[in-house]
């Protein structure tokens, strides 16, 4: 897939930046634009465009314009390395993305060696911040926490029932379903059935036709919503009657496009929905008066570039190395998200993980509603 890359002049003067106030600083946007996951990149691409534009309209960061870069890398690994490079070449100095942890980790080490600070909105493996690298921070949560979260949730309410986990083999899914399989296995259910599957694929006869004759009634799913659709979809159509119960990578109403009405009863973990938050109230309502519906990531994109731009102000420095240093001791940053602290190693000191069921709404939509 051909690399898709905004030109910065234009996507300037699309947030009201004249050539009378040049950008200073370069900040790129790292995220799936194209392909199976371009749902989530509208989400993050959304997120940080908003973002830069109300800095940029306050004074910019330390008096320095915000200029953006998109970069897309197609949720590829090797497109996300490639994606990074040209960043480096272009003289950025943050990235805020990417969305997979599959291309935020190789994709954090070219930027450590360029002086690049990522902040990732949506990369929840574990790995992408305990390799001890300068210059990785998340807004979000990681998986061995919502991990446990799902894991528990199975062991409490599911005790008697038969557990498929399934994972789509990438460093995502497979970590979030080795985690919560170990949450649930401490919790006293074993599966009767781990298996994974690829990424893209279509036809899942074959693991349904596993999963009936296993007597599956639940199954846990490590993954994104294009196969999560499709497997529940399928599920009932060959007559399997089991829920899915998956992470925050379904989080996405493409989900019951692609599902119907078989992703009823469909559950899922993810924080509190940050759309609820006073903080967030004026924001959400701006996206929606524009016509777009700022769910899951948007906010925690939105929430990167804020806390981007109080710690660099802390700092009293566009420097990026000084900015992971105050993002790291001069917390908490007031976001959309709430109050946002990091540790030492770039996480989070206060992820919140909650249950989520799909339901269909009073206007005919399913959508996910907390439990």
């Amino acid at each position: 897939m051909k690399k898709t890359f905004i030109s910065a002049l234009a996507l300037a003067a699309s947030l009201g930046v004249g050539s009378a106030a040049w950008a200073d600083i370069i900040v790129g946007i790292g995220a799936p634009i194209t392909g199976p996951n371009a749902a989530f990149g509208a989400q993050i691409q959304k997120g940080v465009e908003q973002a830069a534009a109300d800095i940029n309209a306050a004074g910019g960061i330390n008096g320095e314009q915000i200029k953006l870069v998109v970069g897309d890398d197609v949720s590829d690994p090797k497109q996300g390395v490639s994606v990074a490079n040209k960043f480096a070449a272009d003289g950025v100095k943050v990235v805020i993305g990417h969305f997979n942890s599959g291309v935020s980790i190789p994709a954090s080490e070219v930027y450590a060696e360029n002086g690049i600070l990522e902040i990732s909105p949506a990369a929840t493996n574990p790995v992408y911040t305990e390799r001890g690298l300068w210059n990785t921070f998340r807004t979000c949560g990681r998986d061995d926490q919502q991990g446990d979260i799902a894991g528990a949730y199975i062991a409490e309410h599911y005790k008697d029932a038969k557990v498929a986990v399934v994972h789509d083999k990438t460093p995502y899914g497979q970590g979030l379903a080795d985690l919560t399989k170990a949450a649930m296995n401490k919790g006293g259910v074993t599966e009767v059935m781990y298996e994974g599957i690829n990424a893209g694929d279509k036809d899942f006869s074959a693991l349904i036709a596993k999963m009936k004759e296993a007597g599956v009634s639940l199954v846990y799913y490590g993954g994104l919503h294009t196969e999560a659709g499709l497997i529940i979809r399928q599920m009932a159509d060959q007559g399997l009657k089991a829920k899915l119960m998956s992470g925050d990578g379904i989080v996405s109403n493409e989900l019951a496009s692609i599902a119907g009405d078989a992703v009823e009863g469909t559950m899922n973990t993810f924080p509190p929905d940050p759309r609820l938050k006073p903080e967030a109230k004026d924001l959400v309502e701006k996206f929606r008066a524009e016509g777009f519906e700022p769910e899951a990531y948007t906010m925690y994109a939105y929430a990167a570039m804020q806390v981007l731009n109080d710690a660099a102000k802390a700092a009293g420095s566009n420097d990026t190395m000084a900015i992971a240093e105050a993002l790291k001791a001069k917390g908490p940053f007031p976001t959309v998200l709430g109050e946002l602290s990091f540790d030492a190693k770039g996480d989070v000191t206060k992820p919140d993980y909650v249950m989520y069921e799909w339901k269909k709404g009073d206007d005919g939509k399913y959508t996910y509603v907390q439990k």
